[in-house]
């Protein structure tokens, strides 16, 4: 396995249902990161596609011009995820406990993460589960920012570095078979999305992706 126990391990051990047990209807990245998600789900998400949100909220980041023919919401709160307006259909589940999606295989063409990564303690049962259920050509889209629920992230998560985060990432496609060779899209407060927007600083963007092969 990729990670071992201890890298596993939470300063908050109590199960994650009790966490998310109540509702937050408060976005977790600012406007600038929004954004940019947004025009990368635009370039790459099939129109007409089939979308798995997983660990989704009450909060879409698709595009709003372009239409699904089927959104799937996975979440930990069900009110939350009655509010997404872009769900079709949604499941709760807590993948920590169990990683195993109820889903087809070869049934989705793209999955999609935003900002939740940091917390999965079986991230490569999740991404065999997310690689499983793509069909072949299908794309994985991992997003997240420095932000965190510091008592919920991994250790290997929250003990480590930007860049670590990044390559950890990399590290969970590259470690399960039937990926591509992750791309990385890294988008901070020094580059020009920031300075377009007239931002002086903003949450960086960080997008590690991959194609089912």
């Amino acid at each position: 396995m990729l990670l071992d126990q201890t890298q596993r391990s939470k300063l908050d051990s109590s199960s994650d249902r009790l966490f998310y047990d109540v509702p937050r209807f408060v976005t977790h990245v600012d406007e600038g990161f929004i954004d940019q998600l947004i025009q990368l789900y635009g370039d790459r998400l099939p129109p007409q596609g089939r979308i798995l949100d997983l660990m989704s909220s009450w909060v879409s980041h698709l595009p709003p011009e372009i239409h699904f023919s089927h959104v799937e919401g996975h979440g930990m709160n069900a009110e939350e995820l009655a509010r997404n307006p872009r769900l079709d259909h949604y499941f709760v589940q807590n993948l920590n406990e169990q990683p195993r999606l109820p889903l087809e295989s070869d049934s989705f063409d793209a999955v999609i993460n935003t900002v939740s990564v940091q917390y999965l303690q079986q991230p490569e049962l999740v991404f065999a589960e997310v690689r499983r259920i793509l069909k072949p050509g299908g794309i994985a889209i991992f997003s997240f920012s420095n932000r965190m629920f510091y008592q919920k992230a991994i250790a290997a998560w929250r003990d480590g570095s930007e860049g670590d985060r990044v390559a950890l990432v990399q590290q969970y496609f590259a470690h399960t078979p039937g990926f591509s060779k992750p791309e990385v899209i890294i988008k901070t407060a020094a580059n020009s999305i920031w300075q377009h927007l007239g931002l002086a600083g903003g949450d960086p963007f960080y997008a590690v992706l991959a194609q089912a092969v």
